[in-house]
């Protein structure tokens, strides 16, 4: 029963980033960084879709995507379209995977993320899903603040 709950956040709070990305007025104010706000929306959405292509789609779903953790977070001006075609594709292969999933699966072992005291994939999702939430709010804030 936890998958489809899973599927359900990750299609809400992923078609949600869409949205905030669509909402900046001004696609330059994606990349706006200030004083003590060192990530803007841009980079924070480029590390959402690093994160889950790699814990759910190379890892779960084996698609072969390799990350490259720091461009995440210093590639700028990544065109708003590229972003949301990159967050949909996200979307894809994070629900895609999830199907192919059992309950079974759930409860193995997941080893990839060495710092995180459960090590089960049951654990990892609810951790991931709570991760996409907080950078979501994060650009929620960071596009009502900046975006000018």
């Amino acid at each position: 029963m936890l998958i489809p709950s899973l599927q359900y956040l990750f299609e809400r709070d992923l078609n949600k980033l869409k949205e905030e990305i669509e909402l900046y007025n001004n696609e330059n104010n994606l990349w706006i960084t200030d004083k003590n706000i060192s990530n803007s929306g841009g980079n924070l959405c480029l590390h959402l879709i690093g994160n889950l292509k790699t814990y759910i789609g190379a890892e779960l779903g084996e698609t072969g995507y390799i990350r490259e953790r720091d461009l995440e977070f210093s590639q700028k001006n990544t065109p708003r379209i590229d972003l949301l075609r990159a967050v949909e594709e996200t979307k894809e292969i994070v629900l895609d995977t999830l199907t192919k999933l059992t309950e079974e699966d759930l409860h193995k072992e997941y080893t990839l993320v060495k710092n995180y005291p459960f090590k089960s994939t049951y654990h990892l999702l609810i951790h991931l899903t709570v991760h996409l939430g907080y950078h979501l709010g994060q650009i929620n804030y960071h596009r009502r603040l900046l975006d000018n």
